[in-house]
């Protein structure tokens, strides 16, 4: 049982790699634009609104974990005040965390939040407005380009990397 969690900025392929990498390895999936559509907040991006969606997020992380499950977390994570949650819930499970940041061109992600997808509205003012709040990872992680990998080499390197760090 771990967490590891998937990281980047809207567009850039978080949610199609997480979703590969859970199912390659068996891990329950979280995404936090799944949980914003079930509570009702699909195009909320206020404060308040992150806040329900991470707390909402680390309550079934939480859930997983109590019953033996590996989890793979998709989101943003944009702030450290979010990776904070996260990293006390992995100690408090007395498990491992493992942070996996995905990116991509600017000009592909702009393509990518041009079209419609089945559970995000970010557009590219959204990418911009995460772009500029956003706040590097300074811990230990595996950065992943989409726009360079196919996803079968990511989930691959990931595979590895998880081997080496969990």
């Amino acid at each position: 049982m771990s967490i590891i969690m998937v990281t980047g900025l809207p567009g850039t392929g978080k949610s199609t790699f997480a979703a590969a990498l859970a199912e390659a390895i068996n891990a329950a999936h979280l995404n936090t634009d799944v949980i914003r559509n079930a509570l009702g907040k699909r195009g909320q991006y206020d404060d308040d609104s992150k806040i329900a969606v991470y707390h909402a997020l680390l309550g079934q992380a939480a859930t997983c974990l109590t019953n033996g499950q590996t989890v793979v977390i998709d989101g943003t994570f944009f702030q450290q005040s979010f990776r904070e949650s996260f990293r006390r819930l992995a100690a408090d499970a007395r498990t491992s965390i493992s942070w996996i940041e995905i990116c991509a061109d600017e000009a592909l992600v702009r393509t990518r939040v041009s079209q419609q997808r089945a559970y995000t509205e970010a557009n590219f003012d959204v990418y911009l407005s995460i772009k500029a709040q956003y706040e590097p990872l300074t811990i230990a992680h595996l950065k992943l380009r989409s726009d360079r990998l196919h996803i079968d080499d990511m989930v691959v390197r990931a595979k590895a990397y998880l081997n080496t760090y969990v």
